[in-house]
């Protein structure tokens, strides 16, 4: 189904910087946490060294997008300014796009001054946890750009999301905030979009699993899916986990989100999504 209003083709193809990347496929988005609050792995890729190992571990793994982000957007988590901001991912960015030149490279920042600095340097893809929200000249920004954008739903700010977070239908309140976003940032020249329910932002343990069952609605609005599931809260309040071993956790929701139309795992595990992929492509082919 071609997406109306968009240059994607049936297959979702990527196209930024004089690269193209299927989505005809699911792929899987590697994190890179350049925070020393991340609520799984922080303070762990802040050496040129650590973050070039992660990044090369990532990639032969299976990864075909990296995904940069250096502000903590976990509940509660302290507000950073965009110059903290920008010092910690220019440097790192500029190296991994040196040592990596064909590889997507997505930052996530809901800032637009961001987005220009870092598309600057050779970013690929834009991901806004606020889905245009935060900043309102976001959408005319990345319009400009001429790159993909990752709209992301969520409610509230990472300050305030999990307070008693509420909705009348969590699944057609995110319908109708994409069909909304989606026209504006269309009007402000955005061409590329990538989805994201938001799991964990703003929304109870049942609201996350309301939206995991119910992606295929999601899929109707034409356009390539992001399912960010991994370690999170949704997968440990369940099975009693910790993040540091909800692997196989994030495993089993990770297939499920790929059952119901993901086209994009965003993980910290690269290894065992891509094996998720291979198992649920091998399921879809019989």
């Amino acid at each position: 189904m071609k997406a109306q209003g968009t240059n994607f083709d049936s297959e979702f193809n990527l196209q930024a910087n004089g690269k193209t990347l299927s989505l005809k496929k699911p792929v899987v988005m590697g994190i890179l946490n350049l925070t020393p609050d991340s609520f799984y792995d922080d303070g762990t890729l802040l050496t040129e060294k650590d973050l070039l190992a992660k990044a090369e571990k990532h990639i032969k793994d299976g990864a075909t997008i990296l995904d940069m982000g250096a502000v903590s957007t976990k509940p509660s988590a302290v507000e950073v300014s965009e110059e903290e901001e920008l010092i910690r991912l220019l440097p790192a960015l500029k190296l991994l796009r040196e040592t990596y030149p064909n590889i997507f490279i997505s930052v996530d920042t809901y800032r637009s001054q961001v987005a220009i600095a870092v598309a600057n340097e050779g970013a690929d893809i834009i991901n806004d946890i606020s889905g245009g929200i935060f900043d309102a000249n976001m959408f005319k920004t990345v319009g400009k750009l001429k790159l993909p954008y990752v709209m992301m739903h969520t409610q509230g700010t990472p300050q305030t999301m999990q307070q008693n977070p509420q909705y009348k239908n969590v699944v057609t309140d995110v319908f109708g905030f994409f069909t909304g976003q989606i026209q504006a940032a269309q009007q402000s020249g955005i061409e590329q979009f990538i989805l994201d329910v938001g799991f964990g932002f703003g929304k109870t343990l049942e609201h996350n699993y309301e939206l995991l069952a119910q992606l295929k609605k999601i899929e109707t609005l034409g356009f390539p899916i992001l399912a960010g599931v991994s370690r999170k809260s949704m997968i440990n309040k369940v099975i009693g986990t910790k993040p540091e071993n909800a692997l196989n956790g994030t495993t089993v929701v990770n297939t499920l989100a790929l059952l119901n139309g993901a086209n994009i795992l965003r993980v910290h595990d690269v290894k065992e999504a891509m094996q998720a992929i291979k198992l649920v492509n091998c399921y879809h082919s019989v």
